[in-house]
């Protein structure tokens, strides 16, 4: 019965016929882990799915063949930003009744139950939340799931944005579907009220001609959480509401920070950092910041533990305090929204551990980097198949991969073989995070103005538009 009940939910989330048969095939072929540093290999990976499962899949799992030729095509979008000139990249951002943006953020007193005491705070000034003078200009504690305004105050202001459905080339909908999700993800109502909003948004979308003319395929949504929120199966399963299972949101591409990794039109862009600078000047002076800062520990752990069995955060906490080479900063009672604290141990620290928590893919990840912190990952979804347009192919470059069994063995402590990697291999790390990913992983404010880089935003809109140029074979 549970392989039956695996293959009902592979085929309902779209997975090729192939990738199913030999999912099922290879469901209980498990492979051991092993450790990766650069130059070399790695033989693991494992779940991808909220993580209710406590065995790994083999990386070399013909299933995830198909995950990384998918990974490949949305890579091959990827478009060098173009001109001055907007003719044929016009931006359509529709006009949507409040209900389905605006009246939400009045709502963000109801969206509780994850220890945020005012999660109303983190979405003031568009999105960013309050400004920390502390660390200076464009820095403010800004919420994981704050991308649906942020995203939308950036749209609104693009310089291709166009206000004729007809000049344009790519309609963007300002549905803030991640803050609808967080009205009701701990609450206990009815589906029929979860999926409420997201499919009223499709009724008043029917009536609209550019999204009749092209079944949905010019539109983008972003959607400020993971995935596994809009695709609940049944009402055991994680997520609160149905929308991206809808026939009509096939088409359409979805941004979203955690991916459905087989699902072409769903696309990983990285979650909101601390930083948003307005200039390159901004950019600038913080890269020379975090080059110049004094490295004094070698590994950092920033996380709350997970009870869970599969969870290996305590074995993760017990390594890192025993060992004076390794800080820890406990994230308990929402300690990891706490700009100030989480920037000064990650630009103190060589290596930031980044094990998975509810899902595989984690801020602090993006956190660490734009503090030239290289991260430690233990699942590939965690970074590697997530994030395209905006991480290089080659995984080495940017981070270190350590075998999950390892570390839940206990046959490998993380922090010793950190230690052991060569300062020489960790600066040359250090120095393409800072000067080749840094300005792409972070969201600058409304009004920024960019000239020298691509921020985050800039690399998705290119992304965006590189892929209807494929598709319209141009």
């Amino acid at each position: 019965m549970a392989v039956v009940s695996l293959f009902r939910k592979i085929i309902l989330l779209r997975v090729p016929v192939l990738a199913a048969i030999l999912t099922l095939i290879f469901l209980y072929t498990w492979s051991s882990s092993t450790a990766v540093i650069p130059g070399k290999s790695c033989d693991s990976c494992f779940n991808t799915q909220p993580n209710n499962h406590s065995k790994e899949e083999s990386w070399k799992n013909p299933a995830y063949k198909e995950i990384e030729k998918l990974v490949k095509l949305q890579r091959s979008w990827t478009s060098s930003p173009s001109s001055s000139n907007c003719q044929g990249r016009g931006i359509y951002v529709y006009e949507l009744p409040a209900r389905f943006n605006k009246e939400l953020l009045g709502e963000c007193g109801k969206m509780t139950g994850f220890g945020w005491a005012d999660f109303c705070k983190y979405l003031s000034n568009g999105g960013l939340g309050e400004a920390v003078e502390k660390l200076g200009r464009g820095w403010h504690n800004t919420h994981q799931f704050a991308l649906d305004p942020i995203f939308h105050s950036r749209f609104a202001n693009h310089k291709c944005r166009v206000r004729q459905q007809r000049q344009a080339s790519l309609f963007y909908v300002p549905y803030y579907g991640g803050l609808d999700v967080l009205r009701w993800r701990s609450k206990n109502v009815s589906t029929r009220v979860k999926d409420s909003l997201a499919l009223d948004l499709l009724r008043w979308l029917r009536t609209q001609e550019p999204w009749r003319r092209n079944a949905g395929r010019d539109h983008v949504f972003v959607l400020g959480t993971i995935t596994w929120d809009f695709r609940k199966l049944d009402p055991h399963s994680w997520g609160t509401n149905m929308f991206l299972l809808q026939e009509e949101m096939q088409n359409p591409m979805k941004l979203l920070i955690e991916r459905q990794p087989w699902h072409v039109n769903d696309v990983g862009v990285p979650y909101p950092t601390f930083f948003h600078p307005q200039t390159d000047a901004d950019i600038v002076n913080w890269q020379l910041k975090v080059s110049e800062s004094r490295r004094s520990s070698v590994v950092a752990f920033a996380a709350a533990n997970r009870a869970t069995p599969e969870s290996i955060r305590s074995i993760l906490i017990e390594q890192c305090t025993n060992i004076g080479e390794c800080k820890f900063y406990n994230c308990e009672g929402g300690g990891c929204d706490r700009a100030e604290a989480i920037v000064e141990l990650f630009m103190e620290s060589e290596f930031c551990l980044q094990p998975p928590g509810d899902t595989a893919t984690r801020k602090s990840v993006f956190d660490s980097l734009v503090s030239g912190c290289i991260p430690v990952v233990f699942d590939p979804f965690t970074a590697y198949y997530q994030y395209p347009w905006h991480l290089p192919e080659d995984g080495r470059l940017y981070s270190v991969m350590m075998g999950i069994e390892e570390v839940r063995n206990k046959s490998v402590n993380v922090v010793d073989r950190l230690v052991k990697i060569p300062v020489r291999v960790r600066e040359d790390m250090r120095r393409y995070i800072i000067h080749h990913l840094l300005p792409r992983l972070i969201y600058g404010d409304a009004q920024s103005q960019f000239h020298d880089f691509q921020d985050a935003f800039s690399v998705t809109v290119n992304s965006l538009i590189g892929r209807l140029t494929t598709l319209n074979g141009k």
